[in-house]
């Protein structure tokens, strides 16, 4: 049951950043991109960049905020799956970076507070 959850808050976070994201400006290229080196939440574009963002949501930070769930390995991965959707779409020469937004909802379920952090790799 805990798994169908995370399942379902996740969605409802990627929702929000959808939203916020459109909301900036950005273009959403695509959700939920799954390939074997990993997914992607969210893939957008703001100018000439490609932006493929990570989402974490959160109603508590008992096990930790989801900044905190992004380490090297994470990263390694988001930027594995990143280099093969630019190949895949025959983007290789367009430039990208990784952003992480993180979510956090109250008890309720409502959003309040979103991060927004550009380009986690560098």
């Amino acid at each position: 049951m805990k798994r169908k959850n995370n399942i379902l808050l996740g969605g409802k976070g990627e929702s929000i950043a959808t939203r916020y994201l459109s909301d900036k400006g950005y273009k959403i290229l695509e959700r939920n991109f799954k390939k074997r080196y990993g997914d992607i939440d969210i893939v957008a574009q703001t100018g000439d960049t490609l932006i493929f963002v990570e989402v974490k949501t959160r109603t508590s930070d008992e096990y930790g905020g989801g900044e905190e769930a992004i380490n090297r390995a994470k990263i390694y991965r988001l930027t594995k799956a990143a280099q093969y959707y630019k190949h895949a779409k025959n983007l290789a020469d367009v430039s990208m970076r990784i952003d992480l937004i993180s979510i956090y909802l109250d008890y309720s379920g409502e959003t309040y507070k979103i991060n927004h952090y550009e380009n986690i790799t560098g």
